[in-house]
């Protein structure tokens, strides 16, 4: 019954034909041959191309002209990088950087102008610096940073030196992230911020547990009446509430325990207030404590913590100067994982407390080589432009690329490394559209998605580097949609075999997870707390890393149901269940003797194992060792990547997307709302079935000692009493050999009948006739 439940909503959910064909080409894992490393190699930058910059640091001027406001502009054929202006200063420091690509060098000499800010635009100058390229150093970390050197302006209208150093540099120099690039020379003001590449490190975040005790001395403001109390509990912007207790005494016991999330460092405070309900739709206030987050003591393990006793603030009418007071128990839980992702692709498994972490079990490098074909994602002078950048996010480590402006196939060539804790973890990286080049208003842009690419790293080969260019692929109301390829270069090495193999027998989470677990609903609530305290505090980095852009990486609506996912989630579970149903086919065949030949080895294989039943164990794990050796012939030799058909993002239905891009509440009309209500009714009551037979078949297997039946019960028990007894005087092997014969017995000795023991258990009662 229950297998033609699973065929009824395999029909239900069978995807809805349409659309334009859709090439699996596109969606495929591609091989690329980057030249990694360059002409000269280096232990930090060997998985990226490597690109050369001519580097020119501005660092101060001196004995300019009085009564001007200067800046320094650098001229390298038709770029130029300026400056900031100072106000009537002779002797301005800029220290500021420029870095001109070598492939877009177009001449064969770098000036570098001292200019009036009068002189904005014009061809006139206060002097110059004039540099022949064929004659300035290279320069390669390790060496040392180049000294700059004061330099004598020319035709200066008085005198003035200014202090500059100029060298050739790779990607690899530790100017290159905080400099002005010459493929970013249209963007100014606040914009110029926006295309430097950063790195990012998540707020170090702790579970605050609040047991919310009792309350002493509690006076409402009106005593003719039964107060209904209860406290309100507050961190930030996350509150909870007790339940509401009601005395006539004026002590209240809830007893009630709270989970928060709190950020290093600790800026909020526990916000306890105690009121009454006076009304459904108003409540007063009988009392209020504000408590800092640093006085609470930090637990790494589940030993109890002391209570305290706190005085609250008054409230009220009247003269009264009677204190009322709280009894809390309140700390830091330091041996937990704060959850900010999801579990299913977590990238960090430490609890809070750095004095529980082990040590590193190997280094995660990953080369950001760059993007090709990407599709535009705004207009600018009337043609379609993309302003590419990437963001990689592993551990509390987040990473974000320079942006690359107005192209397709954007080249970054920037190098990361992580430490690696655990290899059953996930990297995420995700390629984004910049909006906040310094034309548009303040808060009236979001950064465009552009895709998503996640690595497991337990599926990589240690010490081996993986070349791929990965499809960025995005959901859109209109389908999926390849947005272009990211080009990663990828290496995991491990540093013990030893602490490794520890590993995958070691709890997945820190062991305050298992000893003090937190519900499913505490979970949930706690992670979207957590994603909006590391959102808002990335966004207030320089370059701001934006709530979208978070939001996206941490999977903020993976919780969200969707038809599309629950037609994906079935279909893996019906993937997962063929095997089963192979295997029973198979027995059906060999029972039903459609291959004589099939059922003597069955006959054969059986009676051996019978007659040596030590040889069942050894012979079923030899028998793993050998597919699995027999696999690994035909094991993956990429990394898995974003599978439009598993994700069943390939022929679903329109209105199937409009529902899983819907607001939360609805923003659809009715009409729609009713038929998708409609249609979950429809799915939802055929999976109530399927739960009501399982239900069923456990009741009546229940029922054979319950005297619900007593017939029933009654012949099953004189049926065990008469196997007790036949079992104890017969040999096993007799029994397992008659069991295996008859079972195994010929079509033309076997009834179509239902069995006997089958036919028993169906006529077992069960709790379905109470059902209303």
């Amino acid at each position: 019954m229950i297998r033609l439940r699973n065929r009824q909503m395999n029909h239900e959910l069978a995807p809805v034909p349409g659309g334009p064909p859709l090439r699996r080409d596109d969606y495929e894992l591609k091989n690329t041959n980057p030249h990694l490393g360059g002409e000269r190699l280096t232990s930090t930058y060997d998985l990226v191309e490597q690109t050369y910059h001519l580097y020119v640091r501005v660092v101060k001027a001196k004995e300019l002209p009085l009564g001007v406001d200067p800046y320094v502009e650098v001229k390298l054929g038709n770029y130029r990088g300026r400056t900031n202006h100072f106000e009537k200063k002779t002797n301005p420091e800029w220290n500021q950087v420029f870095a001109f690509s070598k492939d877009r060098i177009q001449s064969s000499t770098l000036e570098v102008y001292v200019k009036d800010k009068e002189m904005f635009g014009r061809d006139d100058y206060i002097g110059r610096v004039v540099f022949d390229l064929n004659e300035i150093p290279t320069r390669v970390p390790p060496d040392s940073p180049l000294a700059a050197q004061w330099y004598r302006v020319e035709d200066l209208r008085g005198h003035g030196e200014i202090m500059l150093a100029v060298w050739m540099g790779t990607q690899a120099d530790e100017a290159f992230p905080e400099a002005w690039h010459s493929d970013a020379s249209f963007v100014h003001g606040e914009g110029v911020f926006n295309v430097r590449s950063k790195v990012y490190v998540s707020p170090k975040l702790w579970y605050l547990r609040v047991n919310i005790i009792e309350a002493q001395d509690v006076i409402p403001n009106d005593r003719m009446r039964v107060p209904e109390v209860s406290v309100k509990v507050e961190v930030g912007n996350q509150m909870l509430r007790t339940k509401i207790t009601s005395s006539r005494t004026m002590n209240l016991v809830w007893n009630e325990d709270f989970m928060f999330v709190a950020a290093e460092p600790f800026e909020e405070h526990l916000v306890l207030t105690i009121e009454d309900r006076v009304h459904p739709s108003r409540d007063e206030v009988l009392g209020m404590l504000s408590l800092p987050l640093t006085i609470f003591e930090k637990r790494l393990d589940h030993r109890p913590v002391h209570s305290r006793w706190f005085n609250l603030e008054r409230y009220g009418v009247g003269d009264m100067k009677f204190s009322s007071r709280v009894h809390v128990r309140a700390c830091l839980e330091g041996g937990y994982h704060v959850l900010d992702e999801s579990t299913l692709y977590i990238s960090d498994q430490r609890p809070t407390a750095k004095q529980l972490w082990k040590q590193p079990c190997g280094i995660l490098e990953v080369g950001i080589l760059g993007a090709q074909g990407l599709l535009p994602m705004k207009m600018k002078d009337g043609r379609g432009s993309t302003d590419a950048y990437c963001v990689a996010k592993y551990g509390q480590k987040w990473v974000r690329t320079r942006t690359i402006l107005d192209t397709l196939n954007p080249k970054w060539n920037e190098q990361y490394t992580w430490e690696v804790y655990d290899p059953c973890t996930v990297i995420t990286l995700g390629v984004f559209d910049n909006c906040h080049l310094g034309a548009e208003k303040p808060g009236t842009e979001r950064d465009s998605r552009i895709g998503k690419v996640r690595i497991r790293l337990s599926t990589l080969e240690a010490h081996r580097i993986y070349t791929h260019a990965y499809p960025l692929l995005v959901l859109h109301p209109s389908g999926v949609k390849k947005m272009g390829e990211l080009q990663l270069a990828v290496r995991f090495t491990t540093l013990s075999l030893a602490n490794m193999v520890y590993l995958y027998g070691h709890p997945l989470l820190p062991k305050m997870h298992y000893l003090n677990p937190l519900t499913v609903n505490q979970v949930d609530t706690l992670r979207y707390q957590a994603m909006n305290i590391v959102a808002a505090r990335l966004g207030r980095a320089e370059p701001p890393l934006r709530k979208e852009v978070v939001e996206y990486m941490l999977d903020v609506d993976s919780h969200m149901w969707s038809m599309r996912r629950s037609k994906a989630n079935f279909f893996r579970i019906m993937s997962l269940l063929s095997g089963l149903f192979s295997i029973s086919k198979w027995f059906n065949n060999v029972r039903e003797w459609k291959n004589p030949v099939t059922t003597v080895l069955v006959h054969i294989l059986f009676l051996i194992l019978l007659w040596y039943p030590e040889l069942i164990l050894p012979t079923i794990c030899l028998y793993m060792f050998l597919i699995g050796l027999w696999n690994y012939r035909f094991r993956a030799r990429h990394p898995p990547h974003m599978d439009p058909k598993l994700s069943w993002a390939e022929a679903v239905h329109p209105d199937e997307l409009d529902e899983e891009f819907d607001t939360f509440p609805t923003s659809r009309p009715p009409d729609t709302v009713r038929m998708r209500y409609d249609r979950i009714r429809s799915i939802a009551g055929r999976i109530q079935t399927v739960v009501g037979d399982l239900a069923t078949q456990g009741e009546r297997f229940g029922s054979l000692l319950s005297w619900r039946d007593p017939r029933a019960t009654s012949l099953f028990v004189v049926f065990s009493l008469c196997s007790a007894v036949v079992l104890y005087m017969t040999p096993f092997r007799v029994v397992a050999l008659v069991t295996g014969l008859y079972m195994l017995r010929h079509p033309r000795f076997r009834s179509k009948l239902p069995s006997v023991p089958s036919n028993f258990f169906k006529r077992l009662p069960a709790k379905s006739d109470s059902l209303l």
